[in-house]
């Protein structure tokens, strides 16, 4: 039976690329098991931890937040609270989002011969210079994309500097 498994397949499984598991590695979410010469391992259990921080992620909640989440060991210590206040939270984006996309719609096919001279846009417009409706990446939490480093944007690169696939 095999008691750990390297660091490509993890990524393999959980669809995440290795960087994003050295940099949870590093933020203390996951812990490998050691090394297989120079390839970090880890334990099986460790996907399932993966996916519960995919899918804190998933629910708007930052990594410091899941990773208070995660009791000593292989545990988990959910507030529920915090769930329902994310939720909470997520029911507000939803209205707000829901309530811009209606005000786009209405622009698209407004009968005005303006857009400036539509009242519902006026009064989105009015909103938005009152600082009422931030920019929609400012709402949302960015989760670091495929084949990227966490934080930076940059593409991964090999030692060589040539642009991994």
């Amino acid at each position: 039976m095999q008691t750990t498994i390297d660091i490509a397949e993890v990524a393999r499984r959980s669809g995440q690329p290795a960087s994003t598991l050295r940099y949870y590695e590093a933020r203390g979410l996951i812990v490998s098991a050691g090394r297989k010469g120079l390839r970090r391992t880890f334990h099986p259990s460790v996907l399932e931890r993966l996916a519960l921080i995919a899918l804190g992620r998933a629910g708007g909640f930052s990594l410091e937040e899941i990773a208070g989440m995660f009791a000593a060991g292989d545990g988990m210590d959910i507030d529920r609270e915090k769930l329902i206040e994310k939720a909470d939270d997520l029911d507000e984006q939803i209205r707000r989002l829901k309530a811009i996309r209606d005000g786009l719609r209405h622009t698209a096919a407004c009968g005005a011969p303006s857009h400036l001279q539509c009242p519902t846009f006026r009064r989105i417009l009015a909103a938005a210079g009152r600082g009422l409706l931030p920019p929609l990446d400012a709402r949302l939490k960015q989760e670091p994309r495929r084949g990227r480093r966490p934080g930076d944007g940059k593409p991964r690169s090999d030692r060589t500097g040539k642009a991994m696939r």
